[in-house]
C-alpha cells in the first residue's frame, strides 16, 4: 500500500487510505477535520489530537469557502506538524461534492501551498473510516 499522489493541483497532494491513517494517528499524527461544525458533531474519528476547522461554511447563500481557513489552521498547527486531513460526511445530501473528497483535497493543497510540509489527505475520509469499523466519537445531541 503506497500513498497515491493527486496531480490535479500544482502542489503534490499525498493521499493515504484509512488503514494507513489509523496507523499514522496512533503514531502521533494530528487529525484535521475540514467538515462543517454540524457535520463534525454528527461523528468523527476517535483520535488523540482532533481539530475541526471547516474548509467550507454553510451560509444562507449556500456553501462558501472559509476565508479564514489558513489563519485558523495556522493558529492551531505548525508547518512542520504531521497532519491528516479528513472530510466526507455520512448523512449529507449535498450534491456539490461533499462526498467526493474535494474539500479535504483542496484544503490539503492549500496547506501545502502555504508551507505546511507534512500534510496528507485521507482518501475516503470519515465515511471510509466508519466503513472499516474504526472507532468514532459522536457528540451528544441536545434534547430540546
Amino acid at each position: 500500500m503506497f500513498p497515491s499522489v493527486c496531480s490535479s493541483k500544482p502542489e503534490e497532494v499525498v493521499t493515504v487510505d484509512v488503514s494507513q491513517a489509523k496507523t499514522l494517528l496512533q503514531s502521533g499524527h494530528r487529525y484535521l477535520d475540514v467538515r462543517t461544525e454540524e457535520e463534525f458533531r454528527r461523528g468523527h474519528c476517535l483520535a488523540s489530537e482532533i481539530l475541526n476547522v471547516p474548509y467550507m461554511l454553510n451560509t444562507p447563500q449556500g456553501r462558501v469557502k472559509n476565508q479564514d481557513f489558513l489563519d485558523q489552521v495556522s493558529s492551531l498547527l505548525n508547518p512542520t506538524d504531521d497532519v491528516l486531513v479528513f472530510e466526507i460526511d455520512l448523512e449529507s445530501d449535498d450534491t456539490q461534492g461533499c462526498q467526493s473528497g474535494a474539500r479535504s483535497l483542496n484544503a490539503t493543497a492549500e496547506l501545502l501551498a502555504a508551507g505546511f510540509k507534512k500534510v496528507r489527505n485521507v482518501g475516503g475520509g470519515y465515511l471510509a473510516w466508519v466503513d472499516h469499523s474504526f472507532p468514532i466519537n459522536k457528540e451528544q445531541q441536545s434534547a430540546n
